[in-house]
């Protein structure tokens, strides 16, 4: 499971540091998590003035993510006993980390990443989990 800057990361800057990540989703290394919150706040962001992306660069973008991702239903699923990060805004992606099963929660948000040994499922920085990937 990806946070929100990760997959901005990975889909906007073709030739960047986590552009292998789009590589690997693709070619079905992994399948990343999506639920409704996390999906609006993804289409938020791609619409930041700062990525100056037409409405098609953005419709490919999303063309290049959302069919390899696993849809998961949070709207339904119960209070969690999950811990809190310090960014009341990140909660959603522990929340879709562990209600979706997932083994990582990448990230390299910092009320994320203190979170790490907290969940069933781990929390790590993209280039952890990139070498992990391709070991």
């Amino acid at each position: 499971m990806l946070d929100t800057n990760v997959v901005l990361s990975a889909l906007v800057f073709e030739h960047g540091r986590l552009s292998q990540l789009r590589q690997a989703w693709m070619q079905q290394r992994f399948i990343p998590l999506l639920d409704k919150p996390c999906a609006e706040e993804l289409l938020r962001a791609l619409h930041y003035p700062k990525f100056k992306l037409n409405p098609d660069e953005v419709e490919a973008l999303l063309g290049d993510y959302l069919p390899y991702t696993e849809t998961v239903d949070t709207s339904r699923a119960g209070p969690a006993n999950l811990p809190t990060p310090t960014d009341p805004t990140d909660r959603k992606f522990v929340r879709l980390a562990h209600i979706g099963k997932a083994d990582v929660l990448v990230t390299g948000d910092h009320a994320l990443l203190e979170l790490a040994g907290k969940t069933r499922f781990a929390i790590e920085k993209p280039a952890d989990f990139l070498r992990r990937l391709n070991e």
